[in-house]
């Protein structure tokens, strides 16, 4: 298993009110098993790489099909040695 997170900023942004374009993204990462943890820019979630690139379909399609106008992400991989946080 490869260690992995997803942070993404779903637009448009409306602050204290995140509209359903950005509850849909959340949603369906929740639903590919990974535990999302808002922000105040973005949203990430971990998991396993297979988990996090196979919910990454899954977001986009249901972010613009609920409004969404943009959606930047960024996938990485950990690696204790490396890993900064």
């Amino acid at each position: 298993m490869v260690p992995a997170s997803i942070e993404f900023l779903v637009e448009p942004f409306r602050e204290n009110d995140p509209g359903p374009h950005v509850h849909a993204v959340v949603d369906a990462v929740r639903r590919a098993g990974l535990d999302t943890e808002m922000g105040p820019f973005a949203t990430t979630a971990e998991g396993d790489l297979d988990t996090v690139v196979a919910a990454v379909g899954d977001l986009l399609r249901a972010g613009f099909a609920a409004g969404a106008t943009s959606i930047a992400l960024r996938v990485r991989t950990h690696d204790d040695d490396t890993d900064p946080r």
